[in-house]
């Protein structure tokens, strides 16, 4: 057997309702941040890949945006996403926040999950805060909706229960060559990756303050002499009372995002980073089509 037949790929799409918890097990199983992580719900917004190798297996998974009930165009944009990723998966992976069990978004996602080919498991996240009896409740519920194949629980913030699924998975990939280099841990380019982080920190200090309608663009990524990285994004939001509030009192709440995402991206860079930030007023960004795609979402025509 040669080495290419021995070893195993395949894309592993992971779905759920908004703060389940995807992003957070997505970073856990991968064991390095690869996408942004909010307690403000659908923060992620295209299908975001994170790579592991455990054995002769390449693991690709695909972060799904969050499903829920979509009531703008962005939303039905990240909805559509979402299911996509899991039609195009090898193995769907359905996250169920524990606490919140059965509600009406996860019901909705067992219902349309008939509709996705292919074996199906159910990963319970957040058992650390959940009783034993109430967990085994919610898998005898939740298996008797949908098919799956197998079940786990998961704590992602903890990293318990997830050794043993990304084991199981990797016996599950099929047969085939690995699509990216060994070392590789996301298919997304550290330019986007350190728009997301900045991303995150907006969302972090603004928490309500600030709607979704808002979206961070890496302009320049210059590696200077000595190894630092010069970085310069604009913040796009659609209203110029939106831009005052990023910014805030004399500079000092753009400045606060600005250090907290330098620090982060400093450390995935692994160099010493010179951030810039810019905040724009772009009116209607959220109907411009080059926008979505700029995202890695397909634009809604209705």
């Amino acid at each position: 057997m040669t080495e290419q037949e021995s070893t195993r790929c395949g894309f592993v799409a992971l779905i759920g309702a908004p703060n389940a918890g995807k992003s957070t097990l997505l970073n856990a199983l991968v064991g390095s941040k690869v996408t942004i992580v909010s307690h403000k719900v659908q923060t992620t917004r295209a299908l975001i890949r994170g790579i592991t190798i455990h054995d002769k297996s390449q693991i690709i998974f695909v972060d799904t945006p969050g499903i829920f009930a979509p009531k703008r165009r962005l939303d039905r944009a990240m909805v559509t996403t979402a299911w996509s990723g899991a039609h195009e998966a090898d193995l769907t992976a359905v996250l169920i926040d524990a606490r919140k069990g059965l509600d009406e978004d996860n019901e909705a996602i067992l219902d349309q999950l008939k509709e996705v080919k292919g074996p199906k498991i159910l990963i319970l996240n957040k058992i650390d805060v959940v009783p034993r009896d109430s967990l085994l409740g919610l898998a005898k519920n939740a298996n008797e909706k949908a098919k799956f194949e197998a079940t786990f629980m998961v704590s992602a913030l903890k990293s318990d229960g997830v050794v043993d699924l990304k084991t199981w998975l990797a016996g599950r990939m099929p047969a085939g060559p690995w699509l990216y280099p060994e070392d590789q841990i996301a298919d997304a380019p550290l330019r986007q990756l350190a728009a997301e982080i900045t991303r995150e920190k907006l969302f972090e200090r603004l928490h309500q303050e600030l709607p979704y309608h808002s979206t961070v663009e890496t302009e320049q990524w210059k590696e200077l002499r000595g190894g630092d990285v010069r970085i310069e994004q604009t913040i796009y939001v659609e209203r110029e009372s939106q831009r005052k509030i990023v910014i805030g009192k004399g500079g000092q709440t753009l400045k606060a995002i600005g250090e907290a995402a330098r620090k982060e991206i400093a450390e995935i860079a692994d160099a010493k980073v010179h951030l810039f930030l810019f905040v724009k007023v772009r009116e209607g960004w959220g109907d411009d089509p080059e926008r979505y795609r700029a995202m890695g979402l397909e634009f809604p025509r209705e």
